[in-house]
């Protein structure tokens, strides 16, 4: 399994960086697994959401907080088709000596543009996604990491998108 190498708040999924992971609950499992694949559009979503847990709102946001600092969830947010608003994602890969991949990888998720930053068993060790608010922005960041790193950047621009409809189910 690869390292994951958190980027903060824009790392999608359910992380895998090897911190100690507190115990899930029924009611744990039930919430990410719930929360997958949907949101209710309310004026009070998370209050509906704990209805549907038998639990009250502050419980469960009490809930989602300890998933996300224990890193058992990395994110919990909406999706968005970014090129429909005008942004851009590209996939990104760098071949990073092992002597600077720390020095490195903290420079690349200093960058807000990545979205998330894998370490690889591979020439190009280090895979992260670049999002932008506009397309010239991913060469625009490309540039700017490089100069940062003194490492190549190569972009892998997204040729065709599948809809997957992936779902990690808790147990």
């Amino acid at each position: 399994m690869p390292e994951h190498s958190h980027a903060g708040r824009h790392a999608p999924g359910v992380s895998s960086c090897g911190a100690a992971r507190p115990a899930l609950d029924d009611i744990d499992r039930r919430l990410i697994n719930e929360l997958q694949g949907g949101f209710p559009l309310v004026a009070r979503p998370y209050e509906a959401v704990a209805r549907t847990l038998g639990v009250d709102e502050a419980e469960l946001l009490a809930r989602l907080r300890r998933l996300l600092d224990a890193g058992v969830l990395s994110r919990f947010g909406p999706m968005f088709q970014i090129e429909r608003a005008g942004g851009a994602f590209c996939l990104a890969a760098m071949a990073v000596p092992d002597a600077y991949w720390e020095r490195v990888l903290a420079q690349v998720n200093s960058h807000d543009e990545v979205a998330h930053n894998y370490r690889r068993e591979h020439r190009l060790n280090m895979w992260f996604v670049l999002a932008t608010e506009t397309p010239a922005g991913i060469a625009d960041c490309a540039r700017r990491i490089e100069a940062a790193t003194g490492v190549a950047v190569h972009l892998f621009p997204k040729e065709r998108e599948y809809f997957v409809g992936m779902r990690l189910e808790a147990r």
